[in-house]
């Protein structure tokens, strides 16, 4: 099974916001794009969120995160899966970002929004023990299609009325 590698920030500098996945799927490794599964609801609930033309392309879109307070990565640079799904990262193979770095660089950033558990449990094993983060963490209900126990309304709501309270802060 074949190392997989996860992309580089997305952050401006008035990024307070954090979101974290935790690895690409397939198909956004194969696009070079984050969340880039047709059916995934991260920019459908951006695009509403940040209004922005929901037909923007994937550059104006990422243009439009950094000039907003929403930063993006994943917990995970590397690890070895099979398919796009969480629960197919081989243990034992996960290696995080470099978080210090991006903190000291990123120094605005008061909140840290999971888009799953597995980003969250992730993010509790490898990152956080052993450091100083003075954050507020909220795990939000995954945006991947394999989350199909909420409606993307449900997941729209969920995701607006935490995001509008972290800008408010």
């Amino acid at each position: 099974m074949p190392t997989i590698y996860s992309f580089p920030p997305i952050a401006g500098n008035q990024a307070k916001i954090l979101i974290l996945g935790s690895m690409p799927g397939e198909a956004s490794l194969a696009a070079q794009q984050y969340y880039a599964h047709q059916r995934n609801a991260f920019w459908p609930i951006m695009t509403q969120l940040l209004h922005i033309d929901p037909q923007a392309s994937y550059q104006e879109k990422i243009t439009a995160l950094q000039s907003s307070p929403i930063a993006l990565w994943d917990v995970l640079k590397s690890c070895k899966r099979t398919g796009s799904l969480d629960s197919m990262i081989e243990s034992g193979t996960q290696i995080s970002n470099d978080f210090p770095s991006f903190f000291s660089t990123h120094r605005k950033i008061t909140h840290v929004f999971f888009n799953g558990g597995t980003a969250e449990a992730s993010f509790k094993r490898y990152v956080l023990p052993g450091s100083s983060l003075d954050l507020t963490f909220v795990r939000l209900p995954s945006t991947s299609p394999a989350n199909a126990r909420l409606s993307f309304d449900d997941k729209c709501k969920a995701w607006h009325n935490m995001l509008r309270s972290a800008f408010k802060s």
